[in-house]
């Protein structure tokens, strides 16, 4: 396995890094391990998949028409 070193961390960074990590119960450098992980993480969405439960969504919520006067409607009702 690699080793890294890292130079210059700020202070403030250094000190919310040792609190989650106490936190999590994980010594800093499993902590750092978990951060760099979370944030190279593969973020490519998929399109179709997300335009599919888009689709699916608005199928559900369609006759659900939200106008100024049924939410002004719904608050007045929920202060009685």
């Amino acid at each position: 396995m690699a080793s890294l070193t890292i130079k210059g961390i700020p202070d403030e960074l250094y000190e919310q890094l040792r609190q989650s990590a106490t936190q999590h119960r994980r010594s800093m450098n499993s902590e750092v391990i978990v951060c760099l992980q979370r944030a190279l993480r593969n973020t490519q969405i998929d399109a179709e998949a997300f335009l599919a439960r888009a689709r699916a969504h608005r199928k559900k919520t369609l006759k659900l028409l939200l106008t100024d006067r049924v939410l002004a409607r719904a608050k007045n009702e929920g202060r009685k």
